[in-house]
C-alpha cells in the first residue's frame, strides 16, 4: 500500500485515481500509523513552498516522515513536493526544505529567455541522464510529461535522472538512495506519468 500525505497542498485524488487505475492499493491520509505501515510513500504538493513546508510540519509530519526515509522506505514527492525534498527553497523569501536531497529551489526567471512565460505550463519531453534508473523501468527518452511550476531545482547533480530543456535544464526526475522526486506530475501525464507510478510501486 502507498501511503498519499494529506496536507492540505496536494492534487490528492487524481493522484490516487491514477494508482487506481493502475490497481496499486493507496490512502490519503496524515495518520502516522498509516504512513508508518504503508510499503511506499508519495508527497504530493501544489502551491508555494513556505506555506507548504509550515502545514506540513505543523501536522506533525515530518519526524514520522523523515524516520521512514531513514530505514529505508521508498519516498515519491511530486512537483512542490519534489521541492520539499532539498536543503532550501528561495521562493518569496528564504525556507528551510526537509534536506533529503542536495540541491536548492531557485526561480526559473531570472535563468531562462525572457520570451518563455513562467510558470512553465504544458507537456516538455524527457533527456535522461541516468537511462537505466528504476523509475524509468517503463519508459523512454523523449516521452513527454506535464509540468505546471515558477520554480526548480538547482544544484541537485548527485540526484538527477532525468532533466527537461526550458531555456535552461530543469531537472524532472531526481533520485537519490530511496528517495525519488518528479518536477512533473505523473498523474497528469497520461501513459508516460502511469508508467513511473508504476515502477514506483515496485521499488524496494
Amino acid at each position: 500500500m502507498i501511503a498519499i500525505i494529506d496536507y492540505g497542498v496536494g492534487n490528492l485524488f487524481s493522484l490516487a485515481g491514477s494508482l487506481r487505475h493502475l490497481g496499486i492499493e493507496s490512502a490519503v491520509t496524515r495518520d502516522l500509523g498509516v504512513i508508518r505501515s504503508a510499503e511506499r510513500v508519495i508527497l504530493p504538493g501544489v502551491g508555494a513552498f513556505g506555506d507548504a513546508i509550515a502545514k506540513f510540519r505543523a501536522f506533525g509530519l515530518e519526524p514520522a516522515l523523515s524516520a521512514e526515509v531513514a530505514k529505508g522506505k521508498p519516498l515519491l514527492g511530486i512537483c512542490l513536493g519534489m521541492q520539499l525534498l532539498f536543503e532550501k527553497s528561495f521562493e518569496f523569501g528564504l525556507y528551510e526544505g526537509l534536506g533529503y536531497l542536495k540541491g536548492e529551489v531557485h526561480p526559473l526567471t531570472p535563468d531562462i529567455p525572457a520570451d518563455l512565460k513562467v510558470p512553465q505550463i504544458g507537456w516538455n519531453s524527457l533527456r535522461f541522464e541516468r537511462p537505466d534508473d528504476p523509475l524509468l523501468k517503463y519508459s523512454k527518452e523523449g516521452d513527454y510529461v506535464y509540468y505546471v511550476h515558477s520554480f526548480y531545482a538547482k544544484g541537485c547533480a548527485d540526484s538527477l535522472v532525468a532533466w527537461s530543456e526550458y531555456g535552461t535544464r530543469v531537472p524532472g526526475l531526481v533520485h537519490r538512495g530511496n528517495v525519488y522526486g518528479t518536477q512533473f506530475h505523473p498523474e497528469k501525464s497520461g501513459a508516460a506519468g502511469l508508467a513511473m507510478l508504476r515502477a514506483f510501486a515496485e521499488v524496494v
